[in-house]
């Protein structure tokens, strides 16, 4: 049967919050848009039809969803803060890099924090965290240690531990987008209704640790692996999509406007994630609450924009407001985008895997654990696993 929802917290959250849906019988009857009609109604057979439809399903989702990012600013430059050699107690060196993207004073900087394994004979694969929490949860001097990026066992593990601060790039907050990024590369005069929201900002920050890696050679930029939760996973997966030099997305409990099928209209729905945080996406996006059948895309067309490289989406089961089942079947129904290429992702039929089971699939895996809405060291450790097979690493 594979894992089911839990009848007390689904009785207990509808009558705490009595206008979300929390049951599989109230789920509507929907049709996925298939991954491999393009838009002149032709069938892609081939891996190398792909990248046709491909663009097509990239720009559905930056004209209705997440809208249309600019390229990196000709003035951005890479500033070393701090090299420590003996960080970790001599098994990593911390380096700082700031990431400036114009000399104006008030400019924003992104400021990088990443932890080099020691240990190596090549330059390493990277773990790339968009922190959407407190900055103390990456705290690069180790005084404050937290499950939410365990930089040590990244480091033992084999892999760069890295990080930023989402509002460094951005302020996750409604400001008419005239502050962060927003402010400095776009008037707010001059956006359309396909203008990138604050998630799009955030990937776009995701994009620039990529140009800086390209040009480090401590790090593997063949084999970086971008990782979020929960409004970081959204971002995280819409950075992959776009930006096909991270070799992995993870998406942890992503839920609306991440992993999470819109049209089961099961937890969190667009109109709640539009009226809450109505900075997130695009203003096109809004066309669709209420009107989920309407889209022209769902979620799992943006997994399937990353095949043929590898995606692992996880999920708890006490996060109902994520869905952790339509954030497995948009995993599922992604399927055929990996099949082109000769890969079995998460196969077409099957139940959810049972609780604390991953499936480590073909080019995509899933799991769903006991727990709340956090990133746990089990995440982490399974996000990891995958990690080891895709970029043909062994296990520490």
């Amino acid at each position: 049967m594979g894992w089911q929802a839990n009848k007390e917290l689904v009785e207990t959250l509808s009558s705490k919050q009595p206008g979300v849906n929390y049951r599989e019988e109230r789920v509507p009857n929907y049709v996925l848009p298939d991954i491999l009609s393009l838009a002149n109604g032709k069938i892609v057979r081939s891996a190398a039809d792909w990248p046709a439809r491909r663009q097509e399903i990239l720009e559905l989702f930056r004209e209705h969803v997440y809208g249309r990012s600019p390229a990196a600013p000709a003035g951005m430059r890479f500033e070393t803060v701090e090299i420590d050699p003996k960080a970790m107690n001599g098994a990593a060196t911390l380096k700082r890099i700031n990431i400036h993207f114009s000399e104006q004073a008030d400019a924003p900087v992104l400021r990088l924090v990443m932890f080099v394994p020691n240990q190596r004979t090549a330059p390493a694969p990277a773990f790339l965290l968009i922190c959407n929490r407190g900055v103390e949860n990456i705290d690069y001097t180790r005084k404050i240690k937290s499950d939410f990026w365990p930089a040590e066992r990244i480091v033992e593990r084999g892999y760069v531990a890295a990080a930023f601060f989402n509002g460094d790039i951005d302020p996750d907050k409604h400001d008419g987008f005239v502050n962060g990024i927003h402010g400095l590369l776009e008037r707010p005069e001059a956006r359309t209704p396909s203008s990138w929201g604050t998630l799009a900002a955030w990937a776009w920050g995701a994009a620039r640790v990529m140009d800086y890696w390209v040009t480090d050679p401590d790090v593997d930029d063949t084999r970086c692996v971008v990782t979020g939760h929960s409004r970081g996973g959204k971002t995280a997966l819409w950075a992959g999509a776009e930006d096909t030099r991270f070799a992995m997305a993870v998406s942890n409990e992503s839920g609306c406007g991440g992993a999470a099928l819109s049209r089961r209209c099961y937890g969190e729905t667009l109109s709640i994630i539009n009226k809450a945080m109505p900075h997130w996406f695009c203003s096109r996006f809004h066309d669709y609450n209420g009107r989920e059948e309407a889209l022209p895309l769902d979620q799992h067309l943006l997994v399937a924009l990353m095949a043929p490289r590898a995606v692992y989406i996880s999920s708890a089961d006490q996060d109902l407001w994520a869905d952790p089942r339509g954030e497995f079947l948009a995993a599922q129904a992604a399927t055929p985008a990996y099949a082109l290429f000769g890969r079995k992702g998460l196969g077409s039929a099957g139940a959810m895997p049972d609780l604390n089971t991953p499936l480590l699939g073909d080019g995509v895996a899933y799991h769903v654990r006991e727990g709340s809405h956090t990133y746990s060291l089990y995440d982490w450790d399974c996000h990891m696993d995958m990690a080891d097979r895709e970029l043909k690493l062994k296990p520490s």
